[in-house]
């Protein structure tokens, strides 16, 4: 208590107008807490996560993003390992989209609103590494008691700002600590490390959207340039600037002697900062020496560069209505399927996990292998029924074990099957049956791409897409504390839903592809019966696609 009370105390002084010896950007985070969002030091706040439905929201509106940021945020948690450090991407509006923590402190984590949902936008929580991020644009670390509110101030929170190709704030990386040690100067080399991978989403952000464009990538040093360059840039066949990263924009003003806070490069011609246009950059791509691809600013200023080419292209753009072929074969034209297609064909190629909702019989499978076969992933596709398996042995099912590890294991070990889904895709179907034990170990493959087998104590790595199933409620079994919250949303970091048979326009498509295909298996034609056919579009089919199959194998 005294020590909040001493906290309490500061903040008032500060507000007098004495002098601090706090970092300004903590000054002036205070100052707007009381005079602009009307917060009181002395009357602390829990940590907030907003309701599923709104986190839901967040999600499917930051969807790109989390998918393009994903790499980077696993990498830097990787570069932490082992120092207690979580991991937060929050949006715009200060609200945690993804986070990578260690699953045995996430009842703490969620506690302290180091969680996903949770949200640390300045208006709500005061002085923190998230809002005051948001609210200045810049990388800083609020350490402890330079927090606000004293709920927050045993916390240590870095946070970079991640900006779009168009130069506004779409996101913020945080890293932050429970507990950490008492000077600030100990979160320097985290602020390092979250401002460079900060940088790095903004840079993949860029590649992904101006891929059909020419991009120009910068370095101060030749050794960096082709592996993590400073600053990046996208131009039209103008040479006219379409995007860049933040450190593009900064890097133009500076070139071009003018202020980026001023004025947007957007629009510009490259001639205005560069000493160079749009025909000078076939020189500068990957065929010339590192030390030889060198541009001039307006100002004199010397940088290496590196020119990407757009891709090529057909003439015309893809159709957007254009799918993989194995999920454009999941469906005759059906509305719901055709949205469900659409957005599984974005999803195909990404590492997120992916949660698919439907009725028993739907297709769930199905669906998990045309996600595989349109991801291009070389590894296998591996499916397993957590209700198929007997709870006494799904462990080693799931994870394998070591040589000895039990009576009855083999001499040598065995392979689990998430181990054997290495380089491709696991599908887990019926997840909510798995044992309420075995879900903080499925966690933390999840979290940390590492698992470790029954019996063993070297942690093996894999890369694996993760997709899960189940016709169960997943919400309800967390709500009855069945199913671990913070598993269902990392396994829910995407969403598909697949509607029920009766539901779908497109049945006589599906029922005459079924009829061909067992056609075509038997090696003879075979047609239904008008009688037969009217029979099969009246039935309600509670069993779905599965009782279809096996209606149409029966007739």
């Amino acid at each position: 208590m005294a020590g909040e009370r001493e906290h309490i105390r500061e903040i008032e002084q500060v507000l007098s107008g004495a002098r601090s010896v706090r970092d300004d950007i903590v000054v002036q985070s205070w100052l707007r807490c009381i005079d602009t969002h009307r917060l009181d030091p002395a009357r602390p706040t829990e940590a907030y996560i907003v309701p599923d439905t709104q986190l839901r929201e967040h999600r499917e509106q930051s969807e790109r993003l989390i998918a393009i940021a994903r790499s980077g945020l696993e990498t830097l948690f990787k570069q932490v390992a082992g120092q207690n450090y979580v991991l937060l991407l929050a949006d715009a509006k200060g609200v945690t989209v993804d986070f990578l923590g260690d699953p045995l402190f996430m009842d703490q984590l969620r506690t302290a609103g180091l969680y996903l949902g949770s949200e640390w936008s300045e208006s709500r929580t005061g002085t923190c590494g998230v809002g005051s991020c948001i609210v200045t644009g810049e990388a800083m670390t609020i350490h402890q008691t330079d927090h606000f509110d004293t709920t927050h101030t045993p916390l240590s929170c870095t946070a970079a700002p991640i900006f779009d190709t168009k130069g506004e704030l779409t996101a913020v990386l945080d890293i932050s600590l429970l507990r950490s040690p008492q000077p600030k100067v100990s979160q320097n080399l985290a602020l390092h490390l979250v401002t460079a991978s900060a940088r790095r989403i903004e840079l993949a952000n860029l590649m992904a959207q101006m891929h059909s464009e020419w991009v120009l990538r910068f370095s101060r040093s030749p050794e960096f340039l082709d592996v993590d360059p400073e600053a990046a840039i996208a131009l039209d066949a103008s040479g006219r600037i379409l995007g860049t990263t933040r450190g593009g924009a900064l890097l133009l003003a500076q070139a071009g002697g003018v202020d980026w806070r001023l004025s947007s490069p957007i629009g510009q011609p490259i001639s205005r900062y560069l000493d160079m246009d749009i025909d000078d950059l076939p020189n500068l791509t990957r065929g010339r020496p590192t030390e030889e691809r060198l541009v001039f600013g307006r100002n004199g200023s010397a940088l290496f560069a590196h020119a990407i080419e757009p891709q090529p292209s057909s003439g015309r753009r893809a159709p957007a209505e254009a799918l993989p072929k194995p999920i454009a074969e999941l469906s005759g034209g059906d509305p719901a399927m055709a949205a469900m297609q659409a957005r599984a064909a974005k999803l195909a190629r990404t590492t997120i996990p992916i949660l698919i909702h439907g009725e028993t019989g739907s297709g769930k499978e199905h669906l998990a292998r045309a996600l595989h076969d349109s991801s291009g992933r070389s590894g296998p596709f591996v499916a397993i029924n957590c209700a198929a398996i007997p709870e006494h042995l799904i462990e080693s099912e799931l994870f394998g074990h070591a040589a000895g590890a039990f009576t009855g294991a083999t001499a040598k070990g065995r392979k689990g099957l998430i181990e054997s889904a290495d380089g491709g895709t696991l599908f887990l179907d019926e997840i909510g049956d798995m044992p309420y034990a075995l879900q903080s170990r499925l966690l933390r493959v999840i979290a940390e791409r590492e698992l470790i087998p029954v019996g063993g104590t070297a942690p093996r790595p894999v890369d694996i897409k993760i997709i899960s199933a189940s016709h169960h409620d997943l919400r309800r079994l967390v709500a009855e504390g069945r199913f671990r919250e913070d598993l269902f949303y990392r396994l829910n970091a995407a969403s598909l839903t697949l509607p029920a048979l009766r539901e779908r326009t497109d049945f006589e498509w599906l029922l005459e592809r079924l009829v061909g295909e067992r056609a075509r298996l038997a090696g003879r034609p075979a047609k239904l019966s008008p009688a037969a056919r009217l029979a099969l579009i009246r039935h309600g089919w509670p069993g779905n696609v599965r009782e279809l199959v096996n209606a149409v194998d029966l007739a």
